[in-house]
C-alpha cells in the first residue's frame, strides 16, 4: 500500500476562544470516515499514512492533523484531552460531516471516544490501541516525574533529531522490527512543536494517582458499533484495556494482533485496514 493523491483541506475552528487552523488530508468518495492520530510522535501522514490507499475506494477518508501536528497550526490553547475533543467536534462540524465513521489511534482513540460519548453521533467507531480505556499503567509514575523535569522538552527533541534517535525510540514501541518507512515519516512529520504539545498534554494527564482520562465507566452507554484493534505486544497501552472495553461496550468486536506493538496500522498494515474496511462497510 502507498499514499494516494489526497487533497489538503483547511478549516478554522475555535479552541478555547482562539481560532486555530486545522488541516485534513482528504481522498475518495462515499460516506465519510475520519481518522485521528495519536499525540506527539504521530500525525495524519504517520499513523494513518495508508488509510487513503486502503479505504478511499468506498469512503471519503479524512485524515486529520490535530493542532500542533502535521500541517495544522501550532497553538498553546489546546493542551488537554478535553481540548482536543472539543477541537475535533468543531472540525467535524466545520467539514459539514453528518455522522461520519471515526477511527482513532492511541490518544486519537480517546478523542474518538470523547466525541462519541459527549454528543457526537458517529456511524461507527474504530479504536486502535486506544488511550482512555484504563485508569493507570505501570510506566505512569516514572513518566509523570520525567515530564516535569527541567529541560525535558529539549532532551526529547534532541534525541529525535536524528534517524538513529528516531529508530531507537520507535523500536521501543513496535513489536517485531522497525519499519524504515515509519522512521522516514516520523522524521518528516514530528518536530519540536508536536513534542512540546505532547509534554503539555502529559503534564496534565499523568496525575500522582493515575491517568486523568478514563472512560471505562461510560463504555456501557456507548451505543455505536465499535471495533477494537490492539497489538498484543503494545508496551504503552496494555491489551487488557481493550479486552475489558470489549466486555463493557454493548456492540463491539475485538481484533487481537500477535507480535504487534503500539502502531498496528504501520506494523500490520494490510490486516488492520482489511478489518477496518470490512467493519465500516458492514
Amino acid at each position: 500500500m502507498s499514499d494516494t493523491g489526497d487533497q489538503l483541506e483547511h478549516v478554522t475552528v475555535d479552541a478555547g476562544g482562539t481560532e486555530v487552523d486545522v488541516a485534513a488530508h482528504v481522498a475518495g468518495e462515499g460516506p465519510p470516515l475520519v481518522c485521528v492520530h495519536g499525540i506527539g510522535l504521530d500525525a495524519a501522514q504517520v499513523g494513518w499514512r495508508d488509510a487513503h490507499a486502503a479505504l478511499a475506494d468506498d469512503r471519503t477518508v479524512y485524515a486529520v492533523d490535530l493542532p500542533n501536528h502535521g500541517a495544522s497550526e501550532a497553538t498553546s490553547a489546546v493542551r488537554t484531552t478535553e481540548d482536543y475533543v472539543e477541537v475535533f467536534d468543531a472540525v467535524v462540524d466545520a467539514l459539514d460531516l453528518d455522522s461520519p465513521a471515526v477511527a482513532g489511534l492511541s490518544m486519537g482513540g480517546a478523542i474518538a471516544l470523547g466525541h462519541a460519548l459527549d454528543g457526537g453521533d458517529p456511524e461507527r467507531l474504530v479504536l486502535v490501541d486506544s488511550y482512555g480505556l484504563g485508569g493507570d499503567a505501570p510506566w505512569r509514575t516514572a513518566a509523570g516525574l520525567a515530564v516535569r523535569m527541567p529541560f525535558a522538552d529539549g532532551v526529547l527533541a534532541q534525541s529525535l533529531s536524528t534517524r538513529a534517535g528516531v529508530r531507537s525510540t520507535i523500536s521501543q514501541l513496535v513489536g517485531n522490527g522497525v519499519p524504515e518507512a515509519l522512521v522516514d515519516d516520523v522524521l518528516a512529520s514530528v518536530d519540536s512543536t508536536s513534542l512540546r504539545a505532547m509534554r503539555r498534554w502529559q503534564r496534565h494527564e499523568f496525575r500522582h494517582d493515575g491517568l486523568r482520562t478514563d472512560y471505562r465507566d461510560q463504555l456501557g452507554d456507548l451505543s455505536v458499533p465499535t471495533l477494537l484493534i490492539h497489538g498484543e505486544h503494545d508496551p504503552l497501552l496494555p491489551l487488557s484495556w481493550s479486552l475489558d472495553a470489549h466486555d463493557r461496550i454493548p456492540d463491539s468486536d475485538l481484533l487481537r494482533l500477535p507480535g504487534v506493538g503500539h502502531w498496528p496500522p504501520r506494523e500490520r498494515t494490510e490486516r488492520v485496514f482489511e478489518a477496518i474496511d470490512a467493519f465500516v462497510s458492514a
